[in-house]
């Protein structure tokens, strides 16, 4: 049963991010596992019911093409797919929790089918409001966006600032809550996802749309 993310975990990332080494990693395991993975694995289990299951992401990092060489992520996410590369997101990190959901993808055949909806009056209609809403709500819209307009695309689009996105999430961040280490945890990260329900099943939807 979850019944919360301990501060340790959040304590934990702070002293990976001032000694991100295979040492520390290595004398520090047992709080990886007891603080942070056990309760982001039971986070998920608690909320399968409703938005399905859910994996655990590895803590470490694929380092062969990267500048930076250490090796392990400073914060432990989860996600809940509901097509490649669409679905809900949470996070522990030394900042407390993080929790989004929408579009991560950036495959040329998925962008496509993304602007194709954009483009289309109806779903981009459709899209613009639930954007506003989730907006509303508190929510951060981010993504990869172009900072220009993407080719063939007329300047005077209506939904320019929508057709230059190459992914498109809603998040929102809790730092350090009073309640991140109770059963309210849970609570708080499934109002949030309801909250983006309907944004993330318009992109379901629209991304999974041929497969």
């Amino acid at each position: 049963m979850f019944t919360g993310i301990p501060t340790a975990a959040l304590d934990f990332y702070e002293d990976l991010e001032a000694d991100n080494s295979k040492s520390f990693w290595t004398a520090h395991k047992s709080v990886y596992d007891d603080s942070v993975r056990a309760p982001m694995t039971a986070l998920l289990a608690e909320l399968e019911p409703e938005f399905g299951a859910g994996k655990v992401f590895r803590p470490y990092r694929d380092v062969r093409f990267s500048k930076d060489k250490t090796p392990y992520k400073t914060h432990q996410g989860g996600f809940v797919e509901t097509r490649p590369g669409v679905g809900y997101y949470v996070q522990i990190d030394a900042a407390g929790l993080f929790v989004a959901g929408g579009f991560y993808s950036h495959t040329p055949v998925q962008v496509g089918r993304f602007r194709d909806a954009v483009d289309d009056d109806r779903r981009g209609r459709e899209l613009v409001k639930l954007v506003k809403k989730v907006r509303s709500a508190d929510f951060e819209i981010g993504g990869d966006v172009l900072k220009t307009r993407p080719r063939g695309v007329a300047e005077d689009h209506p939904r320019l600032d929508l057709m230059r996105h190459k992914s498109l999430t809603a998040s929102r961040t809790y730092l350090s809550p009073d309640w991140i280490e109770t059963p309210r945890a849970a609570d708080e990260v499934r109002t949030a996802w309801r909250s983006m329900r309907p944004l993330v099943e318009w992109l379901t939807t629209v991304i999974g749309a041929g497969e």
